[in-house]
C-alpha cells in the first residue's frame, strides 16, 4: 500500500455545534431536488404496487428481478462511479475557461458516448453467458427466460450512463432540477407498461404465471417497458443542457485537453467500483438460490420463499429516506464541497460535511424508526395483497431498515474524497469493506433457501454500520476534526425522538390491527396505504414536537429550504 501524502488537518470548527452556513441557493437546490425525488419515489412505489400486482408470487418475479438488476450492477461496475463521483470536479474546473468548458465537455461526452455504445452492445450481446454465470441452480426453462429478459434490459446500460453523463454536467454548471425530476418521466413509461402488461396478460391472483406458460409478448412487455423508461429519462436531460447555452457537439482528439487528470483520478473511482460491484454480482448470484430452489410451474399460496423479488422491493422502501433526503443534500453540498477543494478551503469543506451529516439525519434516523414499525404494511403494498408475501417482504425490510441512517452517513463522508479528487483513499476503503461483505454473503448462502435473503438483507446493514466506522477513521486522518461530536449529539437526539415517535405509532398501529394478521391493517392494498398514512403522520406529529422539546436546531436547517419553497408557491403563506 503506497502511503499517502500527509494533509495538513485543520483547526477545530468554532461552534461545532452550530449548523454551518450553507448560502439560500444551495438551500433551495436541495429542497428541489428533494420535492422531484420524493415524486419520483411515490411513483416508484405506484410502479411497484403494480409490479406486485403483475408478478408478486410467482416464479417469475424472481427471474425478472434479477435480469432487471443486472444492467444497473454492470454499468456501476464499468462506469457509475467514474460519471457520479468523477465529472463534477472536472467540469466545474473547466467552467472556469474562457468557453466555460464547452471543447471539454464536448471531447468528455464524445469520448463516453462511444466507449458506452460500445460496451453495451458487447454485454448484450453476451446475455446468455452473463445470466449464466450470474444465477445458481437455474433449470433451463428459467435460465433461458432469464436471457430473454436480459437481452431487452441490458440496454440500459447506456441511457443509465448518459442520463449520469449529463445529469453531472448540469449539476456542475448549478442546473439541479432537470435531474432530480427526470426519474418521474421514468416511472410514468414504467407504470403504463405495467399497465398494458395487467391488461394484456392479467395479474398473478387472477392467471398465475410461472416459467412454462410465459410468452415472449409478456416478456416484451415487462422488460421492454423498463428499458424504454430509463431511455426517455436520459433523453429528457438534452433540453436543459441546451439551454446551458455551451454549444456542445462531437469534438474527437483527446490529448492536451486535460482528460489525463480526469483519468488518473478515475482510474481509482473505477477501481472502487469493480472492487464493491463485483461483491454485489456474488450476491446477487446468492440470490438466485432459492428461485432456483422452487420447481418450475405455479406457486400455490402460502408456500413460496423470500427471493431477489422480496429482497428488491424491500431495498426500495429502505433507500427511500437516503434517496429522497440524503441524496438530494449530499448532491448539492457535493459541489460545494469540490469547490471548497479546489479552493484549499478545509475548513469550508469540513463545515459542510458536518452540516450536511446532521441535517440529513434528521430524516434518516426518522424513517429508519418509521420503516421498522411499518414495514407490514409497506410489506402489503407490494405483495398483491398476499399476507404470506407481505410478510417476507416485511421480514427483510426490518432487517435493512436499521443500517438505513448509515447507508446515508457512509454516502456523503465518501463525497468528501471525490470532492478534493482523492479517489485513491475511497478505494482502500472498499477494499476493506469487501472483505467483510463477501465474508457475510458467503455466510449467508450456506442458510436454508427459506433464509438466505433473510441472511442477506443482515449482510447489507452490518455492511452499512462497518463502513460508517471505517471511514470514519479515514476521514479524521485526512481532514481532522470535522465536527464528529456535535454529529454524534444531534443523532442521540434524533434517535430518543424517533423511539418516541414509534412508541406512539406501534399503539395507533395496534388500534388499527396491525398486530394480527386478521386485522384491518393486513386486510388489502388499500387498508395498508391507509394505515401508512394515519400512522406514519402521527409518528411524523411526535417526532416534530420532540425534536422541539430538545431544542435540536438541525431541524430548522431541515425544515427552511422545504417551507421557503412552498412560501414562494402559496404567497399567503408568506
Amino acid at each position: 500500500m503506497v502511503k499517502q501524502a500527509a494533509t495538513p488537518a485543520p483547526t477545530p470548527l468554532p461552534g461545532a455545534g452550530q449548523p454551518a452556513v450553507v448560502p439560500e441557493t444551495a438551500a433551495r437546490s436541495s429542497a428541489n431536488m428533494a420535492v422531484g425525488t420524493l415524486a419520483s419515489r411515490v411513483l416508484g412505489f405506484i410502479k411497484g404496487i403494480l409490479l406486485g400486482v403483475a408478478v408478486a408470487g410467482s416464479q417469475v418475479a424472481g427471474i425478472f428481478d434479477t435480469a432487471n438488476n443486472v444492467p444497473n450492477i454492470i454499468y456501476l461496475l464499468v462506469a457509475g462511479g467514474v460519471f457520479n463521483a468523477v465529472l463534477v470536479p472536472q467540469v466545474i474546473k473547466a467552467s472556469k475557461q474562457p468557453d466555460k468548458g464547452a471543447d471539454y465537455i464536448s471531447r468528455l461526452l464524445t469520448l463516453a458516448v462511444i466507449v458506452l455504445f460500445g460496451v453495451t452492445a458487447l454485454i448484450t450481446i453476451a446475455a446468455g453467458p452473463i445470466m449464466t454465470l450470474l444465477t445458481a441452480d437455474y433449470s433451463g426453462a428459467q435460465l433461458k427466460l432469464a436471457t430473454a429478459f436480459a437481452t431487452l434490459l441490458l440496454p440500459q446500460i447506456f441511457f443509465y450512463g448518459l442520463f449520469a453523463l449529463l445529469g453531472q454536467v448540469l449539476n456542475a454548471h448549478g442546473s439541479f432540477r432537470a435531474y432530480a425530476w427526470s426519474p418521474v418521466v421514468n416511472n410514468i413509461v414504467a407504470i403504463l407498461g405495467l399497465v398494458t402488461f395487467i391488461a394484456v396478460a392479467g395479474s398473478n391472483a387472477a392467471a398465475p404465471h410461472s416459467v412454462e406458460n410465459w410468452t415472449p409478448t409478456q416478456t416484451f412487455i415487462l422488460a421492454g417497458s423498463a428499458t424504454a423508461g430509463i431511455l426517455v429519462q436520459s433523453a429528457v436531460l438534452l433540453w436543459p443542457l441546451k439551454k446551458l447555452g455551451l454549444r456542445l457537439r462531437p469534438r474527437f482528439g483527446w490529448r492536451g485537453v486535460g482528460l489525463g487528470a480526469t483519468g488518473k483520478v478515475a482510474a481509482w473511482t473505477m477501481g472502487t467500483m469493480v472492487v464493491g460491484n463485483l461483491t454485489f454480482l456474488l450476491i446477487g448470484k446468492i440470490a438466485t438460490i432459492p428461485t432456483g430452489s422452487l420447481a418450475d410451474g405455479t406457486v400455490p399460496e402460502g408456500q413460496g420463499i423470500a427471493t431477489s423479488f422480496e429482497l428488491s422491493r424491500a431495498t426500495e422502501v429502505y433507500i427511500l429516506p437516503h434517496s429522497v433526503v440524503a441524496l438530494s443534500i449530499a448532491t448539492v453540498l457535493f459541489t460545494r464541497m469540490a469547490r471548497s477543494a479546489a479552493n484549499h478551503d478545509g475548513d469550508g469543506l469540513s463545515a459542510s460535511l458536518s452540516h450536511g451529516l446532521r441535517t440529513a439525519g434528521v430524516a434518516t434516523v426518522f424513517g429508519a424508526i418509521a420503516l421498522l414499525v411499518l414495514c407490514g404494511q409497506f410489506g402489503m403494498l407490494f405483495s398483491s395483497s398476499s399476507r404470506h408475501s407481505a410478510l417476507l417482504i416485511a421480514t427483510t425490510l426490518a432487517i435493512l431498515a436499521l443500517g438505513s441512517p448509515f447507508l446515508s452517513a457512509n454516502f456523503m463522508m465518501n463525497r468528501a474524497f471525490y470532492a478534493a479528487e482523492n479517489a485513491k483513499t475511497p478505494f482502500i476503503i472498499q477494499s476493506l469493506l469487501v472483505v467483510f461483505g463477501i465474508g457475510t454473503a458467503l455466510l449467508a448462502a450456506l442458510l436454508p433457501a427459506h433464509l438466505i435473503i433473510f441472511g442477506l438483507a443482515l449482510s447489507y446493514t452490518l455492511g452499512n454500520v462497518v463502513a460508517v466506522v471505517v471511514t470514519h477513521f479515514f476521514l479524521r486522518a485526512r481532514l481532522g476534526n470535522y465536527g464528529g461530536a456535535a454529529i454524534m449529539r444531534a443523532h442521540l437526539r434524533f434517535l430518543c425522538a424517533a423511539v418516541m415517535a414509534g412508541l406512539i405509532g406501534a399503539g395507533v398501529l395496534w388500534l388499527l390491527g396491525g398486530f394480527s394478521l386478521a386485522g384491518f391493517a393486513w386486510r388489502s392494498i388499500y387498508a395498508a396505504a391507509l394505515v401508512l398514512a394515519v400512522v406514519g403522520l402521527a409518528m411524523a406529529a411526535v417526532y416534530f414536537v420532540a425534536l422541539r422539546l430538545f431544542r435540536a436546531t438541525e431541524l430548522n436547517d431541515f425544515l427552511d429550504p422545504l417551507l421557503g419553497k412552498l412560501r414562494g408557491r402559496l404567497p399567503g403563506l408568506r
